[in-house]
């Protein structure tokens, strides 16, 4: 018999061979029917749970819902467990801010930090107005302008300004329809974080304000922030500003926020010298910061 032959007869006895039977191990070819009826997996089964476990670790996470939950019944058990993505979540630093809320989702918990992003709709002006409820349209009413000085947060190019009477503008974020779940946003209570961008005209006074609320089911106020409106003098530094806020510890039941900002100008004067915000932001912060 050639070289070729005897180890295709090695192979064959391999299948067969008893001493391997019943510890987890492939027995060789079996018929789909039998498969099925047997619950059998193949080569899938020879990795015990927690060796699975450290590989699903170090696949990227979306092939481990999307591709490896698929493959056999072992696997799905492994992709779907606890332990594996509160493991992920511990490697990657994702902690709650306060230990006594722990997830009942792990995996939720993990694809919601990972995928942590800004709600606000065209928060730089690239779309016009696109996104955004106008309040008041005072003036000459609101309008976009190029950024030519250094940009705020290194991001913007463009701005909206005011005019002479005051423009506001507002947008409602329904944290549901962001894949934000009820009971995640009543368990978790997730830090909200909230920013916006604002600077003055050098040669005109200006008038800014932002108020953001969190809304229930039925848009009661839960929390809100409303500082003092900001009042620039004629002939300022010009400076881009940020106004952060970061609500936390808030309760159960917020469903939405509410994000509202602008101002004018103090001079009354014709055209757009007023106040000229951008790169707003509001951001759910499940992970505390490491």
């Amino acid at each position: 018999m050639h070289a070729a032959g005897r180890k295709r007869k090695r192979i064959e006895t391999f299948g067969v061979n008893k001493k391997y039977r019943g510890m987890g191990q492939s027995v060789g070819p079996v018929s789909a029917s039998s498969s099925q009826e047997e619950g059998y997996s193949g080569m899938l089964s020879v990795f015990p749970a927690p060796v699975l476990e450290e590989v699903f670790v170090n696949v990227p996470p979306e092939e481990v819902v999307c591709v490896c939950r698929l493959v056999c019944r072992e696997w799905k058990e492994v992709a779907d467990s606890a332990a594996l993505w509160r493991e992920r979540c511990r490697r990657y630093r994702f902690r709650p801010h306060d230990i006594t809320r722990l997830p009942t989702d792990w995996r939720l918990f993990y694809f919601l930090c990972k995928k942590r992003r800004n709600l606000i709709k065209n928060p730089s002006a690239d779309e016009g107005l696109n996104g955004w409820q106008i309040l008041e349209n005072g003036g000459d009413k609101w309008s976009i302008e190029p950024l030519s000085e250094p940009r705020p947060d290194g991001t913007a190019t463009k701005y909206f300004v005011t005019s002479y009477f005051p423009c506001k503008k507002c947008q409602l974020i329904d944290l549901v329809k962001e894949g934000y779940s009820q009971s995640f946003m009543d368990e978790i209570q997730p830090d909200i974080v909230i920013s916006d961008w604002y600077a003055p005209r050098r040669d005109c006074g200006s008038k800014y304000e932002i108020c953001v609320e969190l809304l229930s089911r039925n848009k009661k106020v839960i929390r809100k922030f409303c500082p003092e409106p900001v009042y620039f003098e004629q002939w300022n530094d010009q400076k881009w500003q940020q106004m952060t806020h970061v609500f936390r510890d808030y309760g159960r039941g917020v469903r939405f926020v509410r994000f509202c900002h602008g101002g004018k100008d103090t001079k009354f004067w014709k055209g757009w010298y007023g106040i000229r915000v951008t790169n707003s932001s509001v951001e759910i912060c499940p992970s505390a910061p490491v």
